[in-house]
């Protein structure tokens, strides 16, 4: 059974930085795309980055330069660093990941718990 597990959320203040980690277990054959989504009450949940097998990366308008994605492919592992964090920022992150498990012929989304970021002062 695979799972996405996130971690790294927590309140920080304007301007600081935070690192966010989510690391896929469980029997899996490969994984494609994985990216980082949020969402906050009451609104659709948005694409805030993605990052390819192949390590290129997309960003939405609202974080580029700020915000920046890395995989660790032996790990499972998918990394967003956030930098100079704005209140508007606060949200619930879920992790994303396109994977093929194991005894599968095609790939599955799959959803981490979600994680909370507190951008406050």
């Amino acid at each position: 059974q695979v799972q996405l597990v996130e971690s790294g959320g927590g309140l920080v203040q304007p301007g600081g930085s935070l690192r966010l980690s989510c690391a896929a277990s469980g029997t899996i054959i490969s994984i494609n795309a994985m990216a980082w989504y949020r969402q906050a009450p009451g609104k659709e949940r948005e694409l805030v980055a993605d990052i390819t097998s192949g390590g290129s990366t997309n960003y939405a308008d609202a974080v580029k330069g700020r915000f920046t994605s890395s995989r660790d492919k032996p790990k499972n592992t998918v990394y967003l660093q956030m930098n100079s964090l704005k209140p508007e920022d606060t949200d619930v992150y879920y992790c994303n990941a396109d994977i093929i498990p194991t005894m599968s012929h095609r790939s599955w989304d799959y959803w981490g718990q979600g994680t909370q970021v507190t951008v406050s002062s």
